[in-house]
């Protein structure tokens, strides 16, 4: 039964990271590139590696997959807000079909 689920959990895992990198490929700006890569992290491979540990089991390969699930949840959305401001700060532009820009009101906010 485990091993079913790790399956599910895998395929589920490599859908999420195609439709990741296809919207790299199709999406117009840095922000979206960077909103679909995210996602397609977060979901795509730790759904994968969840799918690994239920197959492994608590082995020292299940739990490596574990605590690389814990790692990535960290350390992802953190990576991306800063990439994203980054951007934002060196000039880089929205696509025009963008409705709203936070960082440009924050940023008015200060001041």
């Amino acid at each position: 039964m485990n091993d079913i689920l790790g399956i599910i959990f895998i395929g589920v895992g490599l859908a999420f990271d195609f439709f990741g990198c296809l919207g790299l490929l199709r999406l117009p700006d840095v922000y979206n590139r960077l909103q679909a890569s995210t996602k397609c992290v977060t979901l795509g491979t730790c759904s994968i590696l969840f799918g690994v540990f239920l197959m492994l089991g608590p082995t020292a390969a299940g739990i490596k997959s574990l605590l690389c699930i814990i790692f990535l949840i960290l350390t992802t959305p953190v990576s991306a807000h800063a990439i994203a401001r980054g951007a934002h700060r060196s000039g880089v532009k929205l696509w025009e079909g963008s409705i709203v820009d936070r960082y440009k009101e924050d940023k008015e906010g200060e001041a």
